[in-house]
């Protein structure tokens, strides 16, 4: 099979609207998560939300801004990051047929959706925007990356709530691996914080409430006061390229994306469960071609629930053994929040920080382990180490879909 070259990288996210600016923010540990304001929360009683101070106007035209619900905006921002940064297209002659869009969502174009239900039961006016079904629709994100850039080759929208954008990268590791693409931007977007989404969040009793004293703090992955997830939106893209026409072009190289795993649970739709997070884990490691010593960080799916970080936690202690009281583990999400299906992307980008720079980002604001989740974890502040061989980054979803990346230095 033909290797896989990460060779650009594009960020949205509530830490920063750069790749650079995330890592940053990261490294940093500084919070995106924040009081949400009530037009934002409706009478949800959702207390706090990873949200972005988002400003369009500087990137697209007016007509466009009106047309492009605020998950595509993400993600043609991010992924006009990761293409311009890698050259990819700065021929006029590449073949856009061998060039494709893997992207990935968990609720599409809620704005648009929430807008159109507001029309209609609210104001009780049965005509909403033409555009309508356009904006909203699942693949709408993915499709204009591919209409923006005359994308022209393999095209595919992954919505497996949380593991949606982690999948859309592993399976264009496939379609370039078996020789179906040259290149894709792969990537996934999540824009949900509207009151209709956040009242079926808070219906499930899976959200964290406003840490009492600081806000900022409200998600505590791994932690005995842990209360639960926190709602975050943003985008992550990549630029994913067969590895010897990246060196061939003289492309910089961020990692080598070499292992994916993808398993479902089949055992219950909200439950996690070990076994099945197990096998995915197992699945990437093999397909790298690596051992668990191999890995030098793992970015956590880690939500901050009582159940799953526990649950992951023995995932993790079953595949490494020994190993796993050596290998440096933290969750992202207690900085930039859970973006559902655009988690995937985003904390595989967080992931590139460790394999890049040595750069381990922290599980910030965990002061108290709980025992029942026994790793070796980056608690609290971003540690310093030599550059890791490889990377792995986990993405456990409702539905029991689990998909695993595992990176390697290029």
């Amino acid at each position: 099979m033909r290797r896989v070259a990460v060779t650009g990288a594009g960020v949205v996210s509530p830490l920063g609207v750069t790749l650079q600016e995330f890592h940053e923010s990261l490294g940093a540990g500084r919070s995106g998560i924040r009081r949400l304001p009530p037009e934002v929360t409706g009478p949800s009683g959702v207390q706090v939300g990873a949200t972005i101070d988002w400003n369009p106007a500087g990137l697209f035209k007016e007509a466009e801004i009106a047309n492009l619900d605020r998950v595509a905006q993400f993600a043609l921002s991010a992924a006009g990051q990761a293409i311009a940064e890698s050259g990819l297209l700065a021929d006029e002659g590449a073949p856009r047929e061998r060039i494709g869009v893997s992207w990935g969502t968990g609720m599409g174009g809620a704005h648009t959706t929430e807008a159109s239900y507001k029309q209609v039961y609210g104001a009780g006016e049965w005509r909403v925007r033409p555009l309508t079904v356009v904006m909203g629709m699942a693949n709408a994100a993915g499709s204009n990356v591919a209409v923006r850039h005359g994308l022209r080759g393999p095209f595919g929208n992954y919505c497996t709530a949380c593991s949606s954008s982690a999948m859309a990268l592993g399976e264009a590791m496939r379609a370039i691996a078996y020789g179906r693409a040259d290149a894709m931007i792969a990537g996934g977007a999540e824009a949900l914080l509207v009151p209709g989404v956040l009242v079926a969040w808070q219906a499930l009793r899976t959200l964290a409430p406003a840490d009492a004293t600081n806000p900022a703090a409200s998600c505590k992955p791994f932690d005995k006061r842990r209360g639960g997830l926190v709602l975050g939106e943003g985008a992550a893209a990549f630029v994913l390229e067969e590895e010897s026409r990246a060196r061939a072009r003289g492309a910089k190289i961020y990692a080598l994306l070499t292992g994916y795993g993808n398993s479902c649970d089949a055992v219950h739709m909200s439950r996690p469960d070990r076994d099945g997070q197990i096998r995915a884990m197992k699945e990437a490691l093999a397909e790298s071609r690596l051992s668990p010593q191999d890995i030098g960080y793992i970015n956590a799916h880690g939500t901050a629930t009582a159940v799953g970080d526990v649950v992951e936690a023995e995932a993790i202690n079953a595949v490494f053994g020994a190993a796993a009281r050596e290998v440096p583990v933290s969750s992202t999400k207690s900085l930039h929040g859970h973006l559902l299906g655009g988690s995937g992307a985003l904390e595989f980008a967080a992931a590139l920080l460790a394999l890049e720079r040595g750069i381990l980002p922290p599980t910030a604001f965990l002061e108290q382990p709980d025992p029942a989740c026994a790793l070796r974890h980056v608690a609290g502040v971003a540690e310093r180490v030599e550059k890791p061989r490889a990377v792995m980054s986990n993405s456990f979803a409702f539905g029991g879909s689990n998909v695993v990346l595992v990176a390697e230095r290029p």
